[in-house]
């Protein structure tokens, strides 16, 4: 397996965080924190830096005496940024447990904690590969190495060794599908870690034996607002009689549908098929605040889970917690 958890990458994401926050508190010229002013550091897993940059890109624009600091690190440092109390904000893939909310209020930090979205974990391939889609039993079977031949899955002429290839190193994303198809069970030697989910994209749209997991937002296009200026973005998310998004996937790519193993259908990971439940790879993405009522910190929560930051959610391919939904039909 050539994917490990990296202790001291951790560790300096974590320490880099609380310098921050000490330099913030330090600052005698800092804006005075209201929710609309002033400046906060958020933790966010890096699978989900496409939609949480977007929000903060959008909330500085609307609120000019506001600085929203992000650091897109993995999940685990997230939690532990806010457990030792070096951030007041991450994004994660679960709440806090029991233990871990217990522990904040005992330092008297307030909790709240709400799913923001549901994100779909797309199949990505090079575009040379006919495959069109897999079981989530085959893709089991690729992950723990014990197939690692593309014509044994699907009859390609002229590929060879299957290469999966995930964000980084410690991610959400491989620990999903650990626990979800492989029972917590180990990758195979075929597994590789890229430094990022845009190099994942980049990987397999230049390797055409490789497969990569990675999350929808990375490989969605809002054709209506994809080159937006933010200008231009806030605009649009101000405009209450526009329809619904048309989301398409990029082409350097192919995203290949996915099935559980009962089922003949196959589904491809739009907001539809999310909704439904009939794509089967998804999760919850969370945001999770301690920061007090009136402060910054609760200002930015409060919008990403307010009306526009919902609405604004729903153009980067992901499923926000509210807002409408959408079925799109795509000819090849």
């Amino acid at each position: 397996m050539n994917i490990t958890h990296l202790n001291p990458l951790r560790i300096a994401a974590i320490a880099a965080i609380a310098v921050m926050a000490v330099a913030v508190s330090s600052c005698d010229k800092k804006p005075k924190s209201t929710a609309s002013s002033g400046i906060a550091t958020i933790a966010c897993d890096a699978s989900f830096e496409n939609i949480i940059q977007q929000e903060i890109d959008v909330f500085e624009f609307n609120y000019k005496q506001a600085s929203i600091i992000p650091y897109y690190i993995d999940e685990r440092a997230c939690i532990d940024s806010l457990l030792d109390l070096g951030t007041k904000l991450a994004v994660t893939t679960r709440p806090l447990t029991d233990k871990e909310e217990a522990y904040l209020k005992s330092k008297d930090r307030q909790v709240r904690q709400s799913r923001i979205a549901v994100d779909a974990l797309a199949l990505i391939v090079n575009p040379a590969n006919n495959i069109e889609q897999l079981s989530t039993a085959e893709l089991a079977e690729i992950l723990s190495g014990k197939e690692q031949e593309w014509n044994n899955v699907w009859p390609n002429d002229g590929l060879g060794r299957i290469e999966v290839v995930f964000d980084h190193q410690g991610s959400s994303t491989v620990q999903y599908m650990r626990d979800s198809l492989l029972a917590g069970g180990q990758l195979g030697d075929n597994v590789f870690a890229q430094k990022s989910p845009e190099e994942v994209f980049k990987a397999v749209a230049s390797n055409k034996n490789a497969i990569g997991v990675i999350g929808v937002s990375w490989i969605s296009t809002d054709m209506a607002t994809a080159n937006m200026t933010t200008e231009e973005r806030v605009k649009a998310l101000n405009d209450t009689t526009g329809s619904a998004p048309d989301q398409q996937f990029r082409q350097e790519v192919k995203v290949l549908k996915v099935s559980r193993p009962d089922e003949v259908t196959a589904f491809a990971p739009y907001q539809y098929y999310i909704y439904s439940g009939q794509y089967p790879l998804i999760r919850s993405i969370y945001l999770i605040c301690t920061g007090a009522g009136g402060t910054i910190s609760h200002g930015f929560y409060s919008y990403v889970t307010g009306f526009q930051g919902q609405k604004l959610i729903q153009s980067t391919g992901v499923l926000p917690n509210m807002i409408y939904t959408q079925r799109v039909e795509v000819h090849r």
